[in-house]
């Protein structure tokens, strides 16, 4: 059996994004969206997903790239410069980021923190959340995984993704493009094990992997269709990030741009709906594997 859950990420980030995941689901084959609770658009993401139910929403815990909801004092080693005057801001990009959490100098507690609050906002608002994941993809660190699993645990909340994707040489032929961006995700495979274990150690459900997460911001028709293709058996995520390259997103700090609306053509199109049905791929949400686990 081969089933693929097809998650919108940034749900919150403006309106113009909230807008596409929301065409890409109803027209297409989007099945769950993550949530900000810090995006600048959270309330009419929320509006939104109280109308359509079908639309699996977990939440997409920010620890980069924004704002935290707590007090700069009770999250002091995830922030830049380590706070100080003016708004507390969490570092820019990854790369600091995730030296400082190989190196155990982000605060597991002020993590799990700072999640909970995040899903906290979500609940209160509302929404039942299917699952988590991280923007940039923070939790492949086990640093940030602990304490993810921790926050998930409390607040009942039974799946989170995988991080680690399968990617076949095929693709990386068809797009010589993502060689540089395979390699630097690689760099990090060696993490997928100590994943593995914590997440079953936690009783929480996770996919069998990921897919399009090198090829973020180059998805194409060709490489959608060698992964749908050579989809293994079991139940996996593509990941994807639909939007609309409007002044809102303009003033946003984020290299998804004109992407954004290449994927969501690419999700609305009924070829995609026909490949995965020709394939005999089930879609579902995150809500299904939550309640399988």
């Amino acid at each position: 059996m081969r089933r693929l859950i097809i998650n919108a990420d940034d749900f919150g980030l403006t309106g113009g994004v909230n807008r596409a995941i929301l065409e890409a689901h109803e027209r297409g084959v989007v099945t769950s969206a993550t949530l900000m609770a810090n995006g600048q658009a959270f309330a009419d993401a929320i509006t939104l997903a109280q109308s359509r139910p079908r639309l699996g929403v977990g939440c997409h815990i920010v620890l980069v790239d924004g704002a935290p909801l707590l007090d700069q004092k009770a999250v002091h080693s995830l922030l830049h410069g380590g706070g100080g005057s003016g708004s507390p801001r969490f570092r820019e990009g990854i790369t600091r980021f995730g030296t400082l959490a190989l190196l155990g100098r982000l605060n597991e507690n002020e993590i799990e923190a700072e999640a909970t609050a995040q899903i906290r906002k979500l609940q209160a608002a509302g929404i039942a959340v299917t699952h988590l994941d991280s923007h940039k993809h923070t939790h492949l660190f086990p640093r940030v995984l602990r304490p993810l699993l921790r926050a998930a645990a409390s607040c009942g909340v039974r799946a989170i993704r995988n991080p680690f994707e399968r990617m076949q040489g095929s693709q990386l032929a068809a797009s010589p493009s993502l060689w540089r961006r395979w390699a630097e995700v690689g760099v990090l495979r060696g993490l997928a094990r100590q994943f593995r274990e914590a997440v079953q150690h936690s009783g929480i459900a996770t996919p069998d992997g990921t897919l399009a997460i090198a090829a973020t911001g180059s998805m194409n028709e060709r490489l959608l269709r060698l992964m749908v293709e050579h989809l293994p058996d079991g139940t996996w995520e593509l990941v994807c990030h639909p939007g609309y390259n409007d002044g809102d997103l303009r003033e946003v700090r984020t290299r998804l741009r004109e992407s954004r609306e290449q994927e969501l053509r690419i999700l609305t199109s009924p070829a995609t709906r026909e490949l995965l049905a020709a394939n005999g791929i089930e879609v579902v949400s995150y809500r299904e594997l939550a309640v399988a686990r």
